[in-house]
């Protein structure tokens, strides 16, 4: 069984991103697999459905337009899409998020 986590990170106040939507995509065949919500410390590990991974391309679409107008600021991104590959080595990835209203990155988390 693969899982997968994420973690978002305001770097705009030094805060975890708690409250953000985000969705789970495979790309081929492409289809929604399931959806989340970050919790207090901006985490997402529980996904539904249960998310279980097998080897191929996914992408995880964060829904930041949604979550920077409830905090009434402007992003210039209102969606962060993140595609990674998962392979039959790992039996967990963890892509975190690094936001702000004009930037981001993400990298390989533990």
């Amino acid at each position: 069984m693969i899982t997968l986590s994420s973690h978002i990170l305001d770097l705009q106040h030094g805060l975890p991103g708690a409250g953000m939507a985000a969705s789970v995509y495979r790309m081929e065949p492409y289809g929604l697999l399931a959806s989340g919500v970050s919790d207090a410390d901006g985490r997402i590990k529980l996904w539904s459905p249960a998310l279980q991974l097998t080897p191929g391309i996914y992408l995880i679409s964060f829904d930041t337009g949604s979550w920077y107008a409830a905090q009434k600021q402007e992003t210039l991104y209102p969606k962060v899409d993140i595609c990674f590959s998962v392979s039959a080595t790992h039996s967990h990835y963890h892509i975190p998020l690094l936001l702000s209203p004009f930037g981001y990155s993400t990298y390989r988390g533990s």
